[in-house]
């Protein structure tokens, strides 16, 4: 159950994010991007992490938002636009970014690693 509750809070996050942000950029410009920010990410931060849809176990790795919001987008792109309901292609082509992000999770998670044991040996 913590897995359907986790995946209904990163899609509810990811919607907002996809259908919204862009377009308050768009008509708003920078001001649009903060006003976004604050209106998006803290209502779902408080639904996600606060009120606990999103379980984040002190022994598993931290998930956070973003994971989430970016694959809502991928699959929104992949499974809704254009003529075709499918458009592998979209999917392939986002592969090298999903990579790049991937790497850069785990040497910032390699990173936390080695500051959370040398600030506790102290």
């Amino acid at each position: 159950m913590k897995f359907v509750k986790s995946t209904v809070g990163f899609a509810i996050a990811g919607m907002f994010v996809m259908s919204v942000w862009g377009d308050w950029v768009g008509k708003y410009g920078n001001l649009g991007g903060w006003f976004a920010a604050v209106a998006i990410i803290g209502p779902m931060w408080f639904l996600n992490h606060y009120i606990g849809l999103i379980q984040n176990d002190g022994d598993h790795a931290f998930v956070d938002m973003a994971w989430g919001i970016a694959w809502t987008g991928l699959m929104r792109d992949v499974f809704g636009t254009g003529e075709n309901t499918f458009d592998f292609q979209r999917l392939i082509s986002s592969l090298p970014t999903i990579a790049c992000l991937t790497i850069g999770a785990l040497l910032a998670a390699i990173a936390i690693n080695a500051f959370n044991k040398k600030s506790t040996t102290k």
